[in-house]
């Protein structure tokens, strides 16, 4: 019997798709705090980038 995969809604196996869910939103995460870290270092270049949504604001 022990070689029976668990029930879909049993506790182990909620357990198991929690914890794939949280490590998957855990590395989503990851990603955008990247993506969300890399505009300030490349902003300083470009002041035109940094100005365009307060003109579209003003409109």
């Amino acid at each position: 019997m022990s070689d029976a995969p668990p029930a879909p809604d049993s506790p182990q196996s909620l357990l198991a798709q929690m914890e794939q869910m949280l490590a998957a939103l855990n590395a989503d995460l990851v990603q955008l705090d990247a993506d969300l870290q890399m505009p300030e270092s490349h902003a300083t270049g470009s002041d035109d980038a940094a100005q365009q949504p307060d003109e579209l604001a003003h409109e």
